[in-house]
């Protein structure tokens, strides 16, 4: 497959090729970070290498990379895009160009790649940077459309403190529930009551994206009412990164998030990409001590196929 600009290749990634990714993840941030007041980002790859490797592992054929071949035979990874199919929704995670080979049609070719076919009756989404107005016209052109303001709080809990689990509710750790044989009644229950809470709230489960949580240091917690119906789950990681979060009702937010806020200690400040629609969930963090952070993300959709007022995804990149 041949990218219209200047002798580029595009092709699927190659697994030691996801390296060059994040370099030219942190290159394209960088290209326009500072002028608009951001810092140069601190060049941490392992995570995002590890996600990378996640996305490519589930979606092989919608991990694609540029290549721009060199005069001695070399290849350099120059952009790539990643898109994850999750049954009926096709999810843009990531698409980056170095900041070297913008403005040749390559962006919008990887994205021409990487849709789905035509025909295919599946809902598009992506979360985008609301500080790049020219792709998020790109993106709405094929139907990707700005819809909600995803904001990024940061900070740690203040003396108040944050709020508590409703009388009758308990926090149940994975790990209790996943201890012992993969088709035992705990991991079973586990498995049965996420995948349940996702359907309901993304429309589809997921539970390779759960796999990989656990794989990677985040903590899991089932939210179990008095007459033991699982009412919610959350994660926190061993540093302070909140999410994937998904609750019944959401009247359970500022509980939740409160005892997750107290399941770790990190090292750092807390952190979590909360949409604007779960409006008690941005409220409970900033009442919490947090604060926002930034300019906002923004979920973009060609169609409505989500219910973000209960729900807080994994990363910008992975709902």
């Amino acid at each position: 497959m041949t990218a219209p600009s200047d002798g580029l290749v595009l092709r699927t990634a190659r697994a030691d090729e996801l390296p060059a990714c994040a370099d030219v993840w942190r290159a394209g941030l960088d290209g326009y970070g500072p002028r608009v007041g951001r810092p140069p980002m601190i060049a941490a790859p392992g995570p995002l290498v590890a996600l990378l490797a996640h996305l490519r592992g589930t979606d092989p054929d919608g991990f694609l990379v540029a290549i721009r071949p060199d005069v001695d035979g070399a290849e350099r990874v120059v952009a790539f895009a990643s898109a994850s199919r999750r049954d009926h929704v096709w999810f843009l995670g990531m698409l980056f160009v170095h900041p070297d080979e913008q403005g040749r049609g390559l962006g919008r070719a990887l994205l021409e790649a990487v849709l789905p076919a035509g025909g295919d009756p599946v809902a598009l989404a992506t979360c985008t940077d609301a500080a790049q107005p020219i792709s998020n016209a790109v993106y709405a052109r094929y139907g990707l459309v700005p819809r909600l303001p995803v904001l990024e709080l940061v900070g740690r809990p203040d003396r108040a403190g944050p709020a508590a689990l409703p009388e009758g509710v308990r926090a149940v750790p994975f790990e209790l529930l996943a201890a012992g044989p993969a088709d035992g009644p705990g991991p079973r229950r586990l498995a049965a009551a996420v995948d349940a809470l996702d359907r309901a709230l993304l429309g589809y489960a997921h539970p390779q994206d759960h796999a990989f949580l656990g794989q990677t240091g985040r903590l899991g917690h089932l939210y179990e009412a008095g007459d033991g119906r699982i009412v919610g789950y959350g994660y926190v990681s061993p540093v302070g990164r909140i999410g994937p979060l998904a609750v019944e009702d959401s009247a359970l937010l500022p509980g939740v998030l409160g005892h997750l806020l107290r399941a770790v200690e990190p090292a750092g400040v807390f952190s979590a990409w909360v949409p604007g629609a779960a409006g008690a969930a941005v409220t409970s963090l900033l009442d919490a001590g947090l604060r926002l952070e930034d300019f906002p993300a923004l979920l973009c959709w060609d169609r409505p196929f989500a219910d973000f007022s209960r729900y807080v995804p994994i990363t910008l990149a992975l709902l």
